[in-house]
This record gives C-alpha cells, sequence and structure tokens, in this order.
C-alpha cells in the first residue's frame, strides 16, 4: 500500500498523476468498477484538497458514492495546513452561518472519537481568554491569568469554556479524514489542475484538466477556496476575494508549561496606533501558533506563490515575546513564518449548493476564519443534497449560490 504522507507531500511537477489508495479489497473492487475515466454512475468530482473539498468527499464517500479528489498542488497546503484549527460552539450566533457552526462542532466532537482524534489530529477542549496587552509597558502577568502568560497583560476574561471551545491541528485533521477515506473507503486523489467544467443541455458532463485528461462524471463540487475567483464559471456569478492572513508556529523549550488556553488579545503596539488583534493558540503538539496581521491582497495563481511578507512576521514575534518569555527568541524555536489567504464574499456568508442553472454542479467557498470549524457541516450537508437531494443536517437555502443570480436579477 502506499503510504498517505508521500501522496499528501506530492509536488507539483507530478500534476497529472493518478493516484489511488485503497485497504481491502472490497475498496479495490467499488473504486475498480466506479472510478474509471469514462463512467458516470454513482461517481462525484470534488475539486479542492482543503479541508471543505476533503470533508465533503469523506462524507459522499461514507454514502457509497465513488469520489474522485482533485487538488492542483498538494492536499491542505493553503489555509486548511496553516490555519489555526480553532473551534467555536456559539460565536456565529446571531446571523445565518449560526446552525452551520453549531453543527459542526458538534460533528468534529463525534468525528474525533470516530478518528482517534486526540491522538492524530490534536483535538481537545479548550478555555478561551480576552485579555489586553500593552507592548511598552512593564508587568508580569496576573490575576486570572495562566503562569505562562507572564507579560503585561491585564482585563482576563473568559469567552470560551471547554464546553464551547475547541482546536484541532487543521493539517493533522485534513490529512487524517482523506487518509481514511482513501484507505477505508478508496477514494482517488488526482493532483491536477482544474481548466474546466464541460456542461451539455445545462447538465455537468465531464471535468478537464490541465493537460488534456477528462474525468467524465455528472455531477462535481468546486471546493476551491479563495481560487475560486480564479475559475470563470464561479467568478461569473459572485466574487469571492482573499484576506492574507499571517501566522507564526514557536516550539517552546519548555512545552509542558504551557497551558490549553486559547488567547484572543487586543494588543497595543509600543509606536502607538490602532490596536491589533492577534490571536494564540498553544496545540498538545507542544507548539504554538499566534497568527494576525491580515490584509485583503490579490490571490495569486498557484498556492505555492504564497509567500509572508517579512514585517507581518516580525510583528508577531514580538507579540510572543511580550505576552510571554516562554515564547521568546532564547526559549522558543520558529518551527514557520507563514501565511494564507481565506476566502470571503461580498455579504460575508459561505456559498454552499448548486450552481443555478447547471444541473449537477455544485459549490463550497467562501467560509473566511472559519473553515476549519465548519468544514464538516458543509461537506455533511452538501452530500445529503447530493445523494438524497436535500440536506437535513444543516439547511443550505441561506447559502445558496442561486442569492447573487437574485440579486443581479433586481439591477
Amino acid at each position: 500500500m502506499a503510504v498517505i504522507s508521500s501522496l499528501l507531500l506530492l509536488p507539483p511537477a507530478l500534476s497529472r498523476r493518478t493516484i489511488t489508495i485503497c485497504s481491502n479489497s472490497s475498496s479495490k473492487s467499488m473504486a475498480a468498477k466506479n472510478q474509471i475515466d469514462g463512467e458516470t454512475s454513482n461517481r462525484v468530482v470534488v475539486c479542492g484538497g482543503g479541508v471543505i473539498g476533503v470533508c465533503t468527499a469523506y462524507f459522499l464517500v461514507k454514502k457509497g458514492i465513488a469520489v474522485t479528489l482533485v487538488e492542483k498542488s498538494a492536499v491542505a497546503c493553503a489555509a486548511s495546513g496553516k490555519a489555526g484549527g480553532f473551534l467555536a460552539f456559539d460565536w456565529c450566533d446571531g446571523g445565518p452561518v449560526a446552525p452551520l457552526a453549531r453543527a459542526s462542532f458538534n460533528l468534529h466532537r463525534s468525528l474525533a472519537e470516530e478518528l482517534n482524534g486526540v491522538e492524530s489530529y490534536g483535538y481537545r477542549p479548550l478555555t478561551t481568554l480576552s485579555l489586553t496587552v500593552t507592548e511598552s509597558k512593564p508587568g508580569s502577568g496576573g490575576f486570572g491569568l495562566p503562569d505562562w502568560v507572564n507579560g503585561p497583560a491585564k482585563g482576563p476574561s473568559t469567552i470560551g469554556t471547554t464546553q464551547t471551545t475547541a482546536q484541532v491541528h487543521p493539517q493533522l485533521f485534513t490529512r487524517k479524514l482523506l487518509s481514511t477515506a482513501t484507505e477505508k473507503y478508496g477514494v482517488e486523489v488526482v493532483i491536477g489542475k482544474l481548466e474546466e467544467v464541460r456542461v451539455e443541455s445545462g447538465r455537468v458532463d465531464a471535468v478537464v484538466l490541465e493537460g488534456g485528461r477528462v474525468i467524465d462524471t455528472d455531477k462535481v463540487v468546486l471546493a476551491m477556496g479563495p481560487w475560486s475567483s480564479k475559475f470563470e464559471l464561479l467568478s461569473s456569478i459572485f466574487r469571492v476575494y482573499g484576506t492574507k492572513a499571517h501566522s507564526i508556529v514557536l516550539e517552546p523549550k519548555e512545552p509542558n508549561a504551557i497551558t490549553p488556553h486559547a488567547l484572543f488579545l487586543t494588543y497595543h503596539p509600543s509606536h502607538g496606533g490602532e490596536a491589533l488583534d492577534p490571536e494564540v493558540y498553544p496545540r498538545p503538539t507542544g507548539e504554538v501558533y499566534i497568527c494576525g496581521m491580515s490584509s485583503q491582497e490579490e490571490v495569486p495563481d498557484d498556492p505555492d506563490q504564497v509567500t509572508s511578507n517579512p514585517e507581518s512576521i516580525q510583528v508577531l514575534k514580538r507579540v510572543a515575546k511580550t505576552v510571554s518569555s516562554y515564547l521568546n527568541e532564547e526559549n522558543a524555536l520558529v518551527k514557520a513564518e507563514q501565511a494564507c489567504f481565506l476566502p470571503g464574499t461580498d455579504d460575508g456568508v459561505p456559498v454552499i449548493g448548486e450552481i443555478p442553472g447547471i444541473k449537477g454542479c455544485y459549490v463550497a467557498t467562501g467560509h473566511s476564519c472559519w473553515g476549519i470549524l465548519n468544514g464538516p457541516a458543509t461537506g455533511a450537508a452538501l452530500a445529503e443534497l447530493i445523494v438524497d437531494g436535500v440536506a437535513t443536517c444543516v439547511d443550505l437555502s441561506r447559502f445558496s449560490p442561486s442569492r447573487f443570480s437574485k440579486r443581479r436579477g433586481r439591477v
């Protein structure tokens, strides 16, 4: 059997190689029967190897659907590999995303039980604190703060408990879900660039990859995150923009001193100006993830072209050492300096559902900073919509792409 890690780290140079991984004879026979180019029956092509695409593939294949996952670069190579992995049960309450978030938070819990998430991808409940840090003021922690938060912090308040906030390591989560889908259920993974969704008589007929490969199918899911803006079929209906978010990953010399407290900061730099809002997530792997410094920028053509801005990275390093002496240069190794793009929509609501006028063409994008949280419920609901004709775990009507065509019709 091929090793899953080698599959997921394939370089772009192998862009047209097809790899199928199965763990037993029944999976092999199912793959052989249903996943041959030219056969459309009972097969869905999912385009996008981030958390949304992988979750959709996972729940589809558990319903007995043969799935081919197409990814341009590498699985979880963008935001799904570089995000914080923070999960919140009720932080989206009061808006249209609330039912999706609540359902997905609960699905994360059940998936962690099913997939041994505590060990395999760092799932754990968290206490979440809000606090103010002023860079120029001396300080040594304070009442209500964990011992390791020994910088000039004040005013801590609990904004999430172990019942309402949790975390995963997003890259490990996405890859664990896919490895289970490939090894247990026979999902096929193709590393290649989507060029075209071929439509005949208003219905999906095939997907065409760079280099000319054609995969016949009557159902396709476009889960391409911020790269949705690069695909004309989608960009002609609605706009997806990219917010570039920076992060660093530290490895403290004393990881056992760092307790499972997520920190949401109001951070006042020493030079003055507007306060920043960085976030700090200790991980059970012994790492500490710190993110912030976001801006809207043009999304590059390829995920491999995303680079971090040095000034933003330096600010995050200052945040780290100001918050805790355990996270300064002497006491923590910098394992990663990185950036990723988060997909947003003009109305701030994800786009999930069937494209108007194209039978069998589905989309799932625009999840912004809540992609890791809302991946499971998005995938489960889409699988229900595709297979059963209606989503029951979450009402997808408020996320339908048809809302954009209706607005254009009123202009």
